[in-house]
């Protein structure tokens, strides 16, 4: 790892990069929370996720996370907690009474902004409408319901443990419990799965009315199930097909683009992601968790915490597995990943803003993806083309040192 004072030998845009600047302004920050345990684990699935056991530990992991959440609380300087987002795993396992007492101690720790978001995955298969109103009371104001899809046949497919009634149900019951703001989880380029079959799926979630819809292509990920036994899935026509009379669909129905795979409502995209994709800084805890932090003398780290566990809720254990300080060269890759999602993409100044380096170190490879027709030519904004989200890995890989 290579800190701030020795920064100034590092190779930024072909060029030798001025020491990182001191942060004048942390950016927002937020809180992830996992909860790795589900019904069943998915074929797809490539996340920190474990089969439950008839019985949680929810007091023990509490605890556990609250003694975690202690050992980052150096890195808050100050600020208030703009969003926290209980993801997994099935969060919606966990009572109501475990998910309080977590709340109530992250609290205790740090301040919530007034208008704070407070999002919960949960998959239809654990809806019990007294337990979901339970969570609307303790503050939890956002839910993202796991769909996928509403066909039976689909569902099988994905190993899904609900059926397309009970996914219906469950956007009925989270609007009973007092969720006027949720997203639905859905996706596409299924096994078998026709263009017709898409935009049914598709339409029946407009139908829901969610504020929120994430549509998502299938893709195989090392490790998972899918990776070794690769189910058939459409040709790149079919694929395509689907893509471009998809959007057009949640267009039509007021649903604007506003990321690679995320769709909202007008005011109401989801704000925690929009903080990852804007630089924002979050803290992780939970099995398996990843933060990134920022410090006021300019230095930025990631941090990933212990995967497993019953090695997580080991006292002889650390809850913090690494660490790594991100070095002047990796910001250009690490701030556009992020920040190139955005079919908007950020405002220019944020790349000094968020990460110390001048402006002027993304020159040349800016330049570049400009004159590949990847990236906008437009001085007060870091944004793709339409191209260059077709092309998104190309784009980022320009800015790779």
């Amino acid at each position: 790892m290579t800190d701030s004072s020795s920064a100034s030998s590092l190779i930024v845009g072909g060029a030798a990069s001025s020491p990182r600047a001191p942060l004048p302004t942390l950016p927002p920050l937020a809180l992830y929370i996992h909860i790795p345990w589900c019904v069943r684990k998915c074929p797809y699935c490539d996340f920190n996720s474990h089969t439950a056991s008839p019985v949680l530990p929810e007091q023990e992991y509490v605890d556990a996370m609250l003694a975690d959440l202690d050992q980052d609380l150096h890195a808050v300087y100050g600020r208030e907690l703009s969003s926290i987002f209980f993801g997994g795993g099935t969060p919606s396992l966990f009572s109501a009474e475990a998910l309080g007492r977590l709340l109530e101690g992250v609290k205790r720790r740090i301040p919530f902004a007034d208008d704070i978001e407070i999002t919960l995955e949960a998959n239809p298969g654990t809806f019990e409408q007294e337990k979901f109103v339970a969570y609307r009371k303790l503050g939890i104001n956002r839910l993202s319901i796991g769909i996928q899809s509403f066909q039976q046949e689909k569902l099988k497919a994905l190993g899904r443990i609900h059926n397309g009634d009970e996914a219906v149900r469950a956007a009925g019951m989270a609007r009973q419990a007092g969720f006027d703001n949720f997203n639905l989880d859905l996706m596409h380029g299924l096994p078998d799965q026709s263009l017709e079959d898409a935009l049914s799926d598709l339409r029946q979630a407009i139908e829901l009315k969610p504020t929120h819809i994430s549509w998502y292509q299938l893709t195989l990920e090392p490790n998972t199930v899918f990776w070794n036994q690769p189910p058939v899935l459409p040709e790149d026509d079919t694929l395509w097909d689907i893509q471009e009379a998809g959007q057009a669909l949640l267009a039509e129905h007021g649903y604007a683009q506003y990321e690679v795979s995320a769709y909202a409502q007008p005011g109401r995209p989801a704000r925690h992601n929009l903080n990852y994709w804007s630089f924002g800084d979050f803290i992780g805890i939970g099995a398996g968790a990843h933060g990134k932090l920022s410090h006021p003398d300019g230095r930025i780290v990631r941090t990933w915490k212990t995967r497993l566990p019953k090695d997580y809720l080991n006292p002889a254990k650390s809850f913090q597995a690494g660490e790594k300080a991100l070095t002047n060269d990796e910001m250009p890759f690490e701030f556009l990943m992020n920040a190139l999602r955005l079919t908007a993409g950020v405002e220019s100044r944020l790349y000094p803003e968020r990460t110390g380096l001048p402006l002027e170190s993304l020159e040349e490879h800016r330049r570049e993806a400009e004159q590949s027709g990847l990236l906008q030519v437009e001085p007060s904004r870091l944004a793709a083309t339409e191209r260059g989200q077709l092309f998104l890995n190309d784009l980022l890989q320009k800015f790779l040192s």
